[in-house]
């Protein structure tokens, strides 16, 4: 059960996400999942603090780039061991948690102000990629490997994420499982019916870029061209610089067939997704996919790939489909099974939207992070037993 909100708090968290702020002004699933789990660590009890707003993300791996972002770093961090090392009464963290520390955006600051001021370092969703171990990248990802080692818990969002940790820390019990997840309170749901008169309602939701997103949106084009003997139509939602691209990929279909809405706010995406009938998205280099719980949690079944971190979000067979990688006629024939098979889609949107809010909401996540914040020590006797 999340604490209430007049117990004492379980611990002060500086937190800091060095690819991307929560507060920055640019939408993204970094962002987004940073923002959730500030709320969901407030809401476990904690009070919790945004650290640093400096980003350590770099594109460029050269010397001169590496050495300006460590100096800012360093400058960072002695401003704020200088104000924190005298104890003010007013604040200062029990502990330091870093979001997504990777080897294109390292964390230079928590571990030595965690050091030294001897409170637990913590990372979430931290990645480990051995193979850049050596080449240009690698005393950037030596750097991860020292904070990760140096964690005194170090959450996974994946069994992939986990996976490639164990290689640097083993398999101790500073590895923790904590599964992606979303604010559920709020969003619509999808009203189930009969897709055998109408049509099915399909729905895809993704930026248009350039790598997976285009080779996604190729895949489902290519898929859905197949398709064309069943009755249909597909929302796309979203813009970006391949429009043309993705466009030219769909025209084999009816542009009756098709509708185009653009970017929209999320409470537009999220208004989709009650009046679709299936999430369809291959998912290529999908981390794990916010969307697909967003879908799930307004009772939409998912078609995607079985690939990267999926499996996390999409339990297959129960809220969703998930086919062979790169298997385009495994996929269209995912997609069909949903459209002609009312009752097990109806079943699908149940037991998604049920596994969403049981295991994937910010209220399990609370739930979760409290629990495990236990075992490294709570702030002196003020948190309840």
């Amino acid at each position: 059960m999340i604490r209430p909100a007049s117990a004492a708090p379980l611990m002060n968290i500086a937190f800091y996400a060095p690819m991307k702020t929560p507060d920055h002004p640019v939408p993204s699933g970094d962002r987004q999942m940073a923002r959730l789990l500030m709320m969901a660590l407030t809401e476990s009890g904690c009070q919790v603090r945004i650290a640093s707003r400096l980003s350590s993300f770099s594109r460029d791996c050269g010397g001169a780039v590496r050495r300006d972002l460590m100096h800012r770093a360093y400058a960072e961090r002695e401003l704020l061991l200088a104000a924190w090392r005298p104890s003010p009464a007013d604040w200062r963290p029990d502990a330091w948690l870093t979001y997504h520390p990777y080897y294109k955006s390292p964390d230079w600051i928590g571990p030595v102000v965690a050091a030294d001021l001897d409170i637990p370092y913590i990372t979430a969703e931290a990645y480990y990629a051995p193979r850049r171990d050596a080449g240009p990248w690698g005393p950037w990802q030596a750097d991860v490997v020292r904070a990760v080692q140096s964690a005194a818990l170090n959450f996974c969002f994946t069994a992939r994420d986990r996976e490639g940790l164990q290689k640097i820390v083993g398999s101790g019990d500073r590895l923790v499982a904590l599964r992606p997840f979303i604010d559920v309170r709020g969003r619509p749901l999808r009203t189930p019916r009969s897709t055998s008169a109408a049509g099915a309602r399909l729905l895809t939701v993704a930026m248009m870029r350039g790598g997976d997103k285009l080779k996604s949106y190729l895949m489902l084009a290519e898929a859905l061209t197949g398709l064309m003997a069943l009755t249909w139509t597909l929302t796309i939602v979203g813009s970006g610089r391949e429009r043309s691209r993705v466009a030219a990929a769909f025209a084999a279909i009816p542009p009756d067939r098709l509708c185009w809405t653009g970017e929209v706010a999320p409470e537009e995406v999220a208004a989709h997704m009650a009046d679709a009938d299936i999430f369809l998205w291959p998912g290529f280099g999908e981390a794990y996919g916010l969307v697909y719980l967003e879908a799930q949690a307004a009772g939409v079944p998912v078609v995607a790939q079985d690939t990267g971190g999926i499996r996390a979000v999409v339990h297959a067979g129960a809220g969703g489909l998930l086919t062979e990688a790169g298997n385009v006629a495994a996929f269209r024939g995912a997609i069909a099974e949903l459209i002609k098979d009312d009752p097990r889609r109806e079943r699908m949107g149940e037991a998604a939207f049920r596994l969403v809010r049981s295991e994937h909401s910010v209220a399990y996540a609370a739930n979760r992070l409290m629990t495990v914040l236990h075992t490294i020590g709570l702030r002196g006797q003020e948190a309840d037993p």
